[in-house]
């Protein structure tokens, strides 16, 4: 069954610690030739391998596009909280690029000479639900608690009790889940993004049945099929074999279609530490993939499946609305031109669609509570610069420049925050949805063009924070500086309010038909 993701092509690299310069090269060759996705597997009582999130984070701050990801991480020695924590800050760092590949444990023998706790096969699958459980509510994703503050999870093996959740990642981390067996099978399908298993464990014939345990549970859940992408872990060689990715590149395109067209696999990761066959699977293979693939969707006329008809609610998800206060005397743009599409209003859409836009609007709430606090802290920071004027004390002085490096380092780590997000819009799901519904064009420009104007009041934010730091004096020039910051924020506040409003007055809908991507 072809399911109709986007086809995606990654590398599966090995954290070998002998050869660190290597791997760190050819993620920055992965990234510069349109690999989509960079994984290292995850063996922490592996004497010979680095460790995998401080390899992912050097990997991230190297490349610009690349999506970067544990394959997967070793559960039993990666504690939910400190593992959620670990994943958001590196989601932070590079923008938006990481997600999350999560797996039971399988060497008991080394997991638990590493100090970790053998569990049977169950309890190990026990222990991956709840510790799911917590990761989500760490980000703020907790589906039945969406945006919560805290986290409470009681559990056999992981259990919190009303931590505070954070940091959040900037885009909506995906878990995938290495599953083989029916239970685990079952566990991908109501609570993973994606099935992530590996060639040798599941070889290609092993997959539809696999396959069909997953459609089973997912349809029983609620979620679909759709919902859960299915990526493969393949290993092979170019050569002039017959067997499976042992032939030329126009062999491997054609099997790999294979599999997307009969067995929806539609993210490919390869095994390899070798750059010339990166280029190769990037530059011969990959394009030819995507080439079959979209002549037999085509030629098909398929549905796609976030935009055929369902049995379900009215959309639930509503658009912030835009109370119309501006701080700032005038905006870069004008605000009564920006185009509009009609909106389906009395649609229907399943519980999985809903899910996509009220995701949106979480993650812009998110931007929006974050905005709320810098702007609070402003506040604080001018409130105590004038005090600290009146009083010109030393201890208030370095008390004053305390505050400017606190306020400048949340502006800087709120400026990635934006930014990333804008990113990942621009990148990927501002262009899945010009291709699902090309009336939408006008809307995506636009939005695309109000990317680059906030871009632009955000390097005056930054600026003036630039000179606020460099401000020595605490009388008329630190003040001037604060109130270069303030107008700064102000102007920031007005673009970027009333840009979230308007995106999810006209994309909710969209989204809710078409997905992500």
């Amino acid at each position: 069954m072809d399911y109709g993701h986007e086809l995606q092509f990654g590398v599966f690299a090995s954290p070998d610690a002998s050869r660190v310069h290597e791997t760190l090269e050819l993620a920055q060759l992965a990234d510069v030739v349109g690999i989509d996705l960079f994984t290292v597997q995850d063996h922490p009582y592996n004497a010979k391998h680095l460790d995998t999130s401080t390899l992912l984070t050097a990997v991230a701050v190297r490349t610009s596009a690349i999506r970067v990801a544990a394959n997967v991480a070793n559960l039993p020695l990666r504690p939910p909280v400190g593992l959620a924590k670990q994943v958001a800050t590196l989601d932070v760092i590079s923008g938006g690029r990481a997600e999350l590949g999560l797996g039971t444990g399988a060497f008991w023998d080394a997991i638990v000479a590493a100090g970790g706790e053998r569990r049977t096969p169950g309890e190990a699958v026990d222990a991956l639900v709840e510790a799911i459980r917590i990761i989500r509510g760490v980000w703020g994703q907790d589906p039945d608690q969406p945006g919560a503050r805290s986290v409470t999870v009681p559990g056999e093996h992981y259990s919190v009790a009303g931590m505070h959740a954070g940091p959040f990642p900037v885009h909506r981390v995906e878990i995938w889940l290495g599953a083989y067996k029916p239970r685990m099978l079952r566990v991908t399908a109501r609570l993973a993004d994606g099935w992530l298993p590996s060639m040798g464990y599941a070889d290609p014939e092993a997959l539809a049945g696999m396959n069909a345990v997953i459609d089973e549970a997912a349809d029983r859940a609620g979620r679909g099929p759709q919902a859960i992408r299915r990526m493969y872990n393949v290993f092979g060689s170019f050569g002039t074999g017959r067997g499976f990715l042992r032939g030329t590149a126009d062999d491997w395109a054609e099997q790999l279609a294979g599999l997307a067209l009969t067995e929806g696999m539609s993210t490919f990761v390869l095994g390899t530490d070798e750059p010339d066959v990166v280029r190769r699977y990037a530059a011969e293979v990959a394009p030819a993939v995507r080439d079959l693939v979209d002549a037999e969707r085509a030629s098909a006329t398929p549905v796609h499946p976030a935009a055929a008809p369902v049995d379900g609610s009215p959309l639930t998800a509503r658009a912030t609305p835009d109370d119309g206060v501006r701080l700032s005397p005038a905006l870069p743009w004008r605000e009564d031109d920006r185009p509009v599409t009609a909106k389906a209003e009395h649609a229907a859409y399943s519980p999985a669609q809903q899910a996509v836009p009220q995701h949106l609007v979480d993650v812009h709430d998110h931007l929006r509570g974050e905005l709320a606090q810098l702007r609070d802290i402003v506040g604080q920071v001018r409130r105590g610069s004038m005090s600290t004027g009146a009083a010109r004390s030393v201890i208030n002085t370095m008390a004053m420049r305390q505050n400017n490096w606190t306020l400048g380092a949340y502006c800087e780590t709120y400026c990635r925050l934006v930014t990333g997000h804008h990113t990942l819009e621009d990148r990927s799901i501002f262009v899945h949805l010009r291709g699902a519904e090309p009336d939408l064009g006008p809307v995506i420009d636009r939005l695309e063009e109000e990317h680059h104007v906030i871009a632009d009041v955000l390097e005056q934010v930054d600026d003036a924070l630039v000179g606020l730091v460099g401000t020595e004096e605490y009388g008329r020039a630190g003040q001037d500086a604060l109130d270069e910051v303030q107008r700064a924020l102000d102007l920031l506040t007005d673009t970027l309010l009333s840009h979230l409003a308007y995106e999810e007055r006209e994309l909710l809908h969209p989204l809710a038909r078409h997905g992500f991507g």
